[in-house]
């Protein structure tokens, strides 16, 4: 059962318990594992607010988050990617109008000395901009627009962003009157091996997929992933076996579970895992995914009824099982991630104004369920540099 947190101001910062007590209720013996790191680490934090991008810094050895200021002022950023070199980063600013186009923004920025130098903004092929994905080259960026149903592709020149190179507005739409009368394009990714991109269609139930050329950044259809009517395909996460790729389905709160194809890039349907309690009636909207790296544990965040489900996966099936429900800090968890020691779960609470932090422990995938939280102005995106 998911138990209910006390909402914070926006400028206070509550320990619900200590470090150490989260850690030994979460994983006995984490004293005795081996040492963290005791730098402060860089995370950026994509902010729908017209401040942008927040800058925290991060302690693996006390799970603290520190407010640092702002990174970049940019308003209505939904999202943030990291070049593979950890030179660059990405955003899509979720916009009705730029450089006088009535698009959202892409926008490109060089990360040195935890400062973001601006580098590029260019138009999107559509307004509301609200994902991007670049690939493992770094030479190629997509992103995807919600409210324009449509998808862009651009060239990367050292972290400079070419005017888009390709783009698509869709037509599909599904059965929810209210949340699919036309397209809506919510997550743009890569395949583990570089040599396919997918576009999730919210507002219209599929998974567009092409084959992209790394030279020019040009989008070649390779097909598409039609999941049930009515579902919302939010978001797509590849598991680290090789042939299993995991569909949050927004509005019904269902995960299809995928077998992707390499050869072709296809996606096809092994099953459904439901998300919801079966006594849970009321709204719900499903919302990402989290994997452990070693494909252990598979975790989702839902919002409305506000909870993170842990899950155990056969690595090499990717079927899951559930472990239990538990309390995501907030409202709304509209991103959570891994720190990079895999010892904490981080979770942006859009509607609470939260950053909360979980311990976790390793060997059984389990999450506490106290946490601490730390304000942040309707975060959308965490990101570790």
């Amino acid at each position: 059962m998911v138990s209910a947190m006390k909402p914070l101001s926006r400028r206070e910062f509550l320990l619900s318990s200590s470090a150490a007590t989260l850690a030994a209720a979460v994983a006995p013996g984490l004293a005795r594992a081996a040492a963290v790191p005791s730098t402060p680490t860089l995370v950026l934090i994509a902010s729908s607010a017209p401040k942008g991008i927040l800058k925290y810094e991060w302690n693996p050895a006390s799970g603290e988050l520190t407010p640092a200021g702002v990174a970049a002022k940019v308003p209505n950023v939904d999202w943030l990617a990291l070049s593979h070199g950890r030179e660059f980063v990405y955003a899509a600013l979720e916009l009705d109008m730029f450089n006088g186009k009535p698009t959202g923004e892409v926008a490109s920025f060089r990360l040195a000395n935890g400062e973001l130098e601006p580098l590029s903004a260019r138009n999107s092929a559509g307004i509301g901009t609200c994902h991007v994905a670049v690939d493992n080259t770094g030479r190629m960026l997509i992103s995807a627009d919600y409210m324009g149903g449509s998808a862009a592709s651009f060239r990367i020149d050292q972290g400079r962003l070419s005017e888009p190179v390709w783009t698509e507005r869709y037509s599909y739409h599904g059965p929810n009157t209210d949340r699919q009368t036309t397209a809506h394009a919510h997550f743009a990714s890569f395949s583990p091996d570089n040599r396919f991109a997918y576009i999730n269609d919210l507002g219209g139930d599929c998974i567009h997929i092409y084959k992209p050329d790394p030279a020019t950044a040009a989008m070649t259809p390779a097909g598409t992933y039609h999941g049930a009517p009515g579902s919302g395909a939010r978001t797509l996460h590849f598991h680290p076996n090789g042939h299993t790729a995991y569909c949050v389905n927004e509005l019904v709160s269902i995960v299809d579970v995928l077998d992707w194809n390499k050869a072709d890039g296809s996606l096809t349907l092994v099953t459904r895992i439901p998300l919801l309690p079966a006594d849970y009636h009321g709204p719900t909207r499903a919302c990402d995914t989290v994997i452990s790296r070693d494909g252990r544990f598979v975790y989702f965040a839902n919002r409305d009824d506000n909870f993170l489900y842990t899950f155990s996966a056969d690595f090499a099936t990717g079927s899951l099982t559930p472990i239990g429900r538990s309390n995501c800090g907030g409202k709304t968890p509209r991103n959570f991630v891994l720190d990079p020691t895999e010892r904490w779960m981080l979770v942006a609470n859009q509607d609470s104004n939260l950053l909360s932090v979980f311990a976790r422990n390793r060997e059984s995938g389990k999450l506490a369920e106290e946490c601490k939280s730390v304000a942040a102005e309707a975060p959308m995106r965490i990101l570790f540099t």
